[in-house]
């Protein structure tokens, strides 16, 4: 069984209610499960506790307001549901290592000096290339506003996008060899805006002769629209005569998609896989030769 719709369904409502209470057993009941056996379910399937999840989402939101509004601290602090300034600063330098106060003064002075670099700089991303049917009319980079955990993410934007069925990607692509008879799950977090076709990420398995083996684009699950941060997975199988691997977020048509920690690794045969099948069934012999029907 997948659970991923039901962890997608429980996301959206986090990202919707950072500034309320949001407790194991509301979280739970929202899913429809026993907060324990919810629990497990959001671990393994995201790698974090809800708990942390939703601390690290709130700490990650006060940290674009430190550094993008004149908001007092203990007002920011308040908002997102912390009991007092001090339990913020605990919780805030557990995972940026600095206070509040010094990782606005620090951290703003850096922003200034890294946003004079950007066209050099963020286009550069590194182990990512960007390709596609029209790359040229799309843009690739680091986004420091707005990011899921930590102090940046990757985008993916139409600039010049002209016709329907223009996509873009930003992709890496890697040898098969240490994941032969493997079964990898590749997922990560990803927030959309006036996407007018989709987007998603995708993971393909090609063989010696270039054939593909294994393929999914999420075109059966898509991401359209406006949509906040969530968490999204593929998971394939790479079979023995594998080559190389290719992942990446994919953009069709207009729109901006923003994506951050990404994760690729191996689960068990127990995990179902979304590979996109596109045989189609052979008849047993041929019909309407006459092209009368």
């Amino acid at each position: 069984m997948s659970y991923n719709p039901i962890i997608q369904k429980t996301i959206h409502y986090i990202e919707n209610h950072l500034q309320t209470d949001l407790s194991l057993d509301r979280i739970a009941r929202q899913a429809g499960f026993s907060k324990y056996h919810y629990h497990r379910i959001f671990l393994r399937e995201v790698g974090v506790s809800i708990s942390e999840y939703v601390r690290y989402r709130r700490i990650a939101n006060s940290a674009t307001l430190l550094l993008y509004t004149d908001e007092k601290i203990i007002d920011i602090a308040l908002f997102y549901r912390f009991e007092s300034q001090e339990s913020f600063t605990r919780s805030f330098k557990k995972y940026y290592h600095l206070p509040p106060g010094q990782y606005r003064k620090i951290m703003g002075k850096l922003l200034f000096q890294k946003e004079e670099m950007k066209l050099k700089n963020d286009q550069l991303l590194k182990g990512w290339q960007l390709s596609g049917s029209h790359p040229f009319h799309y843009e690739m980079g680091i986004d420091r506003e707005i990011f899921h955990k930590g102090q940046a993410s990757g985008y993916l934007k139409s600039v010049t996008v002209e016709e329907v069925g223009e996509f873009a990607t930003m992709m890496q692509e890697f040898k098969a060899d240490k994941y032969l008879g493997k079964r990898l799950k590749l997922s990560g977090f990803i927030k959309s805006k006036g996407v007018d076709g989709f987007c998603g990420l995708w993971m393909r398995v090609d063989d010696h002769l270039q054939d593909v083996l294994q393929f999914d684009n999420m075109s059966d699950r898509p991401i359209k629209g406006d949509n906040e941060w969530n968490h999204y997975a593929i998971v394939l199988d790479v079979p023995e005569n594998s080559a190389v691997i290719a992942i990446g977020v994919l953009l069709s048509g207009k729109g901006h998609v923003w994506v951050d920690e990404i994760t690729f690794e191996e689960v068990d045969h127990n995990t179902p896989t979304t590979n996109l099948e596109f045989t189609s069934e052979l008849l047993d012999e041929p019909i309407n030769l006459s092209f009368e029907e």
